[in-house]
């Protein structure tokens, strides 16, 4: 059962906690996190809005509170996917490719678990940088995204059946301004992310 599951469903018999079948050593290396748990911390730490969806149902609802709550019914969202258009048609915004737009909304190629950031590319982006791009974030991803190290992300994409290796790979990783200042973030480009999580396992 995935984390997230874990986390919002209401389990009657969980595990006891001082189960003593296994003693544990000073010296023996820590344990660690799953893929989902470590990228929910990291992303989490970094000041990103994460929202765990069961289905594409709920993932809706989920968009349509976003908008509602930022109060973005009605504003352009800026988009360069096609199949995420036509798949949130329904909604009261204006899907545009304009990159001075209140929102800008995509799916990305992976959830990077070991530094909490999301892989994107020219699938995503086209040829936009992230800093072009308007400051309020929405993206879509599914739980089989997900995974450890930015080299495995590369290395899938490189291994797609279609043989076609995007240009433009980035990962997002800032997700609160005060952070920009941050020399180890130098050239980044902080955005006010919203993560949909849908479970697809």
């Amino acid at each position: 059962m995935s984390l997230f599951k874990r986390l919002f469903s209401s389990r009657k018999n969980p595990k006891k906690e001082d189960d003593d079948s296994f003693s544990t050593s000073k010296y023996m290396p820590e344990n660690e996190f799953p893929v989902d748990e470590q990228f929910m911390l990291n992303f989490r730490e970094k000041g990103g809005k994460f929202l765990y969806c069961e289905n594409m149902k709920e993932a809706f609802q989920t968009f349509d509170n976003i908008l509602l709550e930022n109060n973005w019914h009605g504003n352009d969202i800026c988009c360069f996917e096609e199949d995420l258009k036509t798949e949130f048609a329904n909604f009261n915004v204006n899907f545009t490719k304009k990159n001075n737009s209140t929102v800008y909304f995509a799916s990305c190629e992976y959830l990077i678990g070991n530094s909490g950031g999301i892989l994107v590319s020219s699938n995503q982006l086209k040829e936009k940088k992230l800093n072009e791009l308007p400051d309020n974030f929405i993206i879509i991803a599914y739980t089989s995204q997900l995974i450890n190290t930015i080299s495995e992300g590369l290395k899938g994409i490189k291994n797609r059946k279609n043989n076609f290796i995007p240009t433009n790979i980035t990962t997002i990783q800032l997700f609160e301004a005060q952070r920009e200042n941050n020399f180890l973030t130098y050239g980044s480009s902080a955005k006010n992310l919203y993560l949909l999580l849908v479970e697809d396992l």
